[in-house]
């Protein structure tokens, strides 16, 4: 049970946003893990120490031992304060997280930077739940995404959800609709939008399918060759292929372990000039942003292989993507947008998408904890920094929204 707000006992810490800009940059992280590390020897390290050695260990390629030092930490601490700059916090914002990792929670830090708003985040596990005083805060906010490692803190978060005090975004029942089997059920039949079918597939059906013993419509009515198959769980094109025919399918299962799949049919959203573009867009409170396009001569885009910073004429197209985004792109697929959104019903989520050869919103996926930062270069991307920040400002806008709202209803019921 949930009782009223107190005075937060949280751990501070340098933060995502900081660290992953110092790895970005790249600056040598190994002085900062060794003096940590001693920190933790001596037995003089805080927990919000031990948290920014977690994220050190995944930012340096040690995926494993960084998630052990984490809930090694979460085992005795929950709440972590990220401070703002300004002299005096503006608003207090609890982002309520789960025991995953670097990339399983909205990394809002990159939101909030340069605002006036102070973060709490509050990490939520079966071992610990939630504590029954909530720290002191303005409005909240789920972070955790909608992946298996984060299923237990949602359902915590959910049962919660009706008793909480101040205005909670991001509902978490909302969260798990993300999932690339549930996401096309949710968009299917809206006009404009073109999102293929992704079905659950075992090993077991994609080597019956393989050796002839299936028809692909016996996993899902649309599916046929070329398909689109990945791992389930994965993501940033961890397993992704496009497999043409049973053979390419038998050879594909071969290389891999795993034991579940998600597959698709393959959509062609090359342009006439051979290339595609895959775009990234932000959500806001309804409301759509360019987040990024990335220009390749292959299908299976994200923004790294598609070597943006190496080509001028690439970058000049976004640019102008981004400059006429709300009388072109945003305008072309205004009705789509709008009811993907109001489907959604996230208060912030981000799409990758395109437009398909019939001039359609072709949707890829969905989620919640995409990173949306202001990291690159200002000089190589001098269209960046502005766009970032007009998503960065409706974000901290949002949120002030919902808090002046609720501090509004509660003058109004005490009177």
């Amino acid at each position: 049970m949930l009782h009223p707000l107190a005075a937060p006992n949280y751990a501070d810490r340098i933060g995502f946003a900081h660290l992953t800009r110092q790895a970005f940059e790249g600056v040598d992280l190994h002085p900062l893990r060794e003096h940590l590390l001693a920190r933790i020897a001596e037995g003089t390290a805080q927990a919000g120490e031990g948290l920014d050695l977690s994220l050190i260990a995944q930012l340096m390629g040690e995926k494993e031992a960084g998630l052990v030092i984490q809930s090694e930490v979460l085992s005795f601490h929950q709440l972590f304060r990220t401070p703002t700059a300004a002299p005096k916090p503006g608003l207090r914002v609890l982002a309520l997280a789960a025991d995953i990792d670097m990339g399983g929670n909205t990394p809002i830090e990159f939101l909030l930077e340069g605002s006036d708003i102070e973060l709490l985040t509050l990490y939520v596990t079966k071992a610990t739940g939630l504590p029954e005083t909530l720290p002191e805060h303005d409005v909240a906010i789920v972070v955790a995404s909608d992946s298996e490692e984060c299923r237990e803190a949602l359902a915590l978060i959910e049962k919660a959800a009706p008793r909480w005090p101040r205005p909670l975004l991001n509902r978490p029942e909302l969260i798990g609709n993300l999932d690339r089997d549930k996401l096309f059920r949710l968009l299917a039949d809206i006009p404009g939008l073109d999102i293929p079918v992704t079905a659950h597939a075992t090993r077991a059906q994609l080597s019956a399918l393989a050796e002839g013993r299936i028809a692909c419509t016996e996993i899902t009515d649309e599916l046929h060759f070329p398909m689109i198959a990945r791992p389930r769980g994965t993501h940033a094109g961890v397993g992704l292929a496009k497999l043409d025919d049973s053979a390419a399918l038998a050879a594909y299962l071969a290389e891999r372990r795993e034991q579940d799949f998600f597959v698709a049919r393959f959509v062609n959203y090359a342009s006439p000039d051979g290339f595609y573009r895959k775009i990234r867009l932000t959500m806001v409170d309804g409301k759509p942003y360019a987040c990024h396009m990335a220009i390749a001569d292959r299908w299976d885009i994200w923004y790294l292989n598609a070597y943006m910073a190496f080509n001028e004429e690439k970058r000049a197209e976004e640019a102008i993507f981004m400059q006429d985004f709300d009388r072109a792109f945003a305008a072309r697929h205004r009705r789509a947008l709008d009811e993907m959104s109001r489907r959604v019903g996230l208060d912030y989520f981000i799409v990758d998408c395109a437009e398909n050869q019939d001039g359609e919103l072709l949707v890829f996926e969905a989620d919640n904890t995409a990173v949306v930062h202001n990291m690159d270069s200002p000089v190589v991307f001098p269209y960046k920094p502005p766009q970032m920040r007009k998503i960065f400002a409706a974000f901290t806008a949002m949120l002030s929204r919902h808090a002046k709202a609720a501090a509004q209803a509660d003058v109004g019921s005490a009177a």
